[in-house]
């Protein structure tokens, strides 16, 4: 049996969880070209290898027009938070790490014009259906969008069609789930488990104003699902705690296999003391 295991001692979120599986051997331009059917601009993709804690692992990125240097835990919107008709989450992180983007990078713009109106789980749907992508990874990415949007709609006491992801907010969490989609299907694991899962403390800062770690909207995806908390900042993302709600067959923190791969996906917090990154492993179990 083939295991792939997240070991998030260090939280995940979409960029990370990117970084991991192109670290692990997904191919970063199978990626990109898959990703190229959803046929949605504003975004590039950039993902490196670097050394982070003098761990060796790659860094991605998804670089939006609107903000430039943006990354998931730096961005000028919090990306993966839904917008009630346009009064979103905005969290105001630093920009760590940009410095590093000037060399050994995969960069792909997408030329396709891109929609100016904030969209709700309806339009995004229709978006990932109208692709030419498989039905395998069209259906994983419509299930984690729902579970952001399911937990979107339960904080905010919304439908769940009333909620809206506002236009930079929807093309950074569509490339991230649907690349975590496109990811998972490459790999062709027979089974998903996951450590207990590090969510960080502290507050954010959003348009809502202060809200605390995990954010309400990650709080509720993880319900069920083992956390801890050892880092002051955030550490897990609606994003990344959707990709595990619905992808992960068993959580525990026992690594019962015959590690094959390890796969790192560099975070962009630095001088951290647990090193900001999220490691996964491909194993065998007989």
């Amino acid at each position: 049996m083939k295991v792939l295991y997240y070991d998030c001692f260090s939280g995940i979120s979409g960029d990370m969880n990117l970084g991991a599986l192109i670290d692990i051997g997904v191919d970063k331009d199978y990626l990109i070209s898959e990703l190229l059917k959803l046929n949605i601009s504003g975004y590039e993709i950039k993902a490196k290898k670097d050394v982070k804690n003098g761990i060796s692992g790659t860094k991605a990125d998804v670089i939006l027009e609107e903000c430039h240097n943006h990354d998931e835990e730096s961005n000028c919107e919090h990306n993966h938070e839904a917008h009630e008709h346009g009064h979103g989450h905005h969290h105001e992180h630093g920009h760590e790490g940009h410095h590093e983007h000037h060399h050994h990078e995969h960069q792909h713009t997408h030329p396709t014009t891109s929609h100016h109106e904030h969209r709700n789980l309806m339009d995004i749907k229709s978006i990932i259906e109208a692709s030419t992508l498989n039905q395998n990874v069209k259906n994983i990415s419509l299930e984690m969008f729902k579970k952001v949007a399911e937990a979107e709609a339960k904080v905010h006491n919304k439908s769940i069609e009333e909620v809206h992801f506002h236009e930079v907010g929807a093309v950074d969490s569509i490339v991230d789930i649907v690349g975590a989609a496109i990811g998972l299907d490459y790999l062709k694991v027979d089974k998903i488990e996951c450590s207990t899962v590090e969510v960080g403390s502290g507050f954010v800062k959003c348009a809502h104003g202060i809200l605390p770690v995990p954010a309400p909207a990650t709080a509720e995806i993880l319900k069920n699902i083992p956390i801890k908390v050892n880092i002051p900042f955030e550490a897990t993302t609606p994003t990344g705690a959707a990709i595990l709600s619905y992808l992960v067959d068993e959580f525990t923190d026992a690594k019962n296999f015959r590690v094959e791969r390890i796969g790192y996906g560099l975070g962009s917090k630095e001088n951290a003391e647990i090193p900001n990154m999220l490691r996964i492993f491909i194993g065998e179990r007989n």
